[in-house]
């Protein structure tokens, strides 16, 4: 049985690494603007509230792209897309890095951000495809690659502040090694064979049911619980439990930390137990770890809490994004699917932080917390739709589906 699992563990799995470089090198890129985003803000010389509406801007560009993406993709194929924004987002990143006036700026932020917007949802669904070739989870690994790749990107860019590096150049630095390795993995991914004789469900009212929309609603309210992290995490120790500032910032490595290690794991524990057992224990380990941080007085324990929410609540939004895809089924429409379901991810994490904030001003931030708490509770009632979702190995998925599936999804 032992011998049987490292077997397993061995499988070359057509495109898995390809598409797991291309999370990596997204995240590479988004985060590198984020890391530079103090520095944007003195360069164009803005204010507190100018710099809330570009990120308002970032946002809605992001979201109207996406409903546009299944068609794209049912004409040319996820990884065509993916191919191209590994080529323009560099490119529009280092337009944003100028100090050209605010027109340009404005300009590149909503471009980077229509860009960034199809190019998350073709790789989620580059990533659907894989699993669906292969039999087996592989998403919870993709997005670890992202997590980590925030880290390199927070690494470098605190690098080039501290030798007073302007963004442009820092940019341009970066956007050339991702183009150079979106060179290197771009021969390497699969895609989805468009069958042009079939008539593509991919208009922008196509792709919305009930599934979609409850796995919406939980990716929402996964992403209001990782904006409560990451956003209130260190205030609310600083302010509510007296931690110092350094005590306190070390709430969000905490997180994110325990959250990269957890999504290393996500598929070998989605393989052994299920996508359903494990989402449910996922969630609940969420609530404890994030029960402890605010219950706890001591600010080392509420650390500590934040790091087990963090691990719990790790591979809870690769799961769901994997649902949202294998809804879609087959082919490109799938890309809809996870179009539609990453337009409620993206709007928790733009309006969770600001929702956050203004509710804690009327009741206080320690009760506003306190209120996310059953919103996780309900997570783990959350049943993912049993059609599609990978979990078993993948010798066992290839030899029970029939030979028509497994060619439905061929090298590009």
């Amino acid at each position: 049985m032992t011998q049987g699992r490292r077997d397993e563990s061995r499988t070359v799995i057509p495109g898995r690494w390809s598409v797991t470089a291309v999370f990596f090198l997204n995240g590479i890129l988004l985060c590198s603007y984020l890391v530079r985003i103090p520095s944007l803000k003195a360069g164009q010389h803005l204010d507190e509230g100018q710099l809330g509406l570009v990120g308002m801007l970032f946002g809605a560009s992001a979201l109207v792209t996406m409903q546009f993406v299944g068609a794209i993709v049912a004409r040319v194929g996820t990884a065509w897309v993916i191919r191209f924004g590994l080529f323009l987002m560099p490119i529009v990143l280092v337009v944003t890095g100028l100090r050209a006036g605010l027109p340009v700026f404005l300009a590149g932020i909503v471009m980077l951000a229509a860009v960034h917007g199809t190019l998350d949802v073709a790789m989620n669904s580059q990533a659907v495809a894989v699993e669906r070739l292969a039999g087996r989870p592989i998403l919870s690994g993709c997005h670890a690659a992202w997590s980590v790749s925030a880290v390199v990107a927070s690494l470098i860019g605190g690098g080039m502040v501290a030798l007073g590096v302007d963004p442009a150049p820092d940019f341009a630095v970066v956007g050339v090694a991702v183009v150079i390795g979106g060179l290197l993995v771009g021969r390497r991914l699969v895609d989805v064979a468009v069958d042009k004789t079939k008539k593509q469900r991919t208009g922008w009212s196509s792709g919305w049911n009930d599934t979609v929309v409850r796995l919406g609603l939980t990716g929402f309210a996964l992403m209001l619980g990782e904006g409560a992290a990451l956003g209130w995490g260190a205030i609310f120790l600083h302010e509510s439990r007296g931690a110092s500032l350094a005590v306190a910032s070390t709430a969000l490595t905490a997180y994110t930390g325990f959250q990269t290690i957890g999504r290393l794991r996500g598929d070998r524990l989605k393989i052994r137990y299920g996508a359903h057992t494990m989402f449910r224990i996922g969630a609940l380990v969420a609530v404890i770890g994030f029960a402890i941080a605010l219950a706890s007085p001591r600010p080392v324990v509420s650390v500590a809490g934040f790091a087990i929410f963090g691990f719990g609540a790790s591979s809870l939004i690769p799961m769901t994004y994997s649902a949202a895809g294998h809804v879609g089924g087959d082919g490109p429409e799938a890309a809809v699917f996870v179009s539609r379901f990453t337009t409620f991810t993206y709007s928790g994490v733009l309006l969770g932080p600001a929702l956050i904030g203004t509710v804690a001003q009327l009741i206080g931030l320690s009760w506003t917390l306190t209120a996310l708490l059953p919103v996780l509770v309900l997570l783990a009632a959350v049943s993912l739709p049993r059609s599609g979702v990978p979990h078993s190995t993948g010798g066992e998925a290839s030899a029970s589906r029939p030979r028509e599936a497994q060619s439905e999804i061929a090298p590009a």
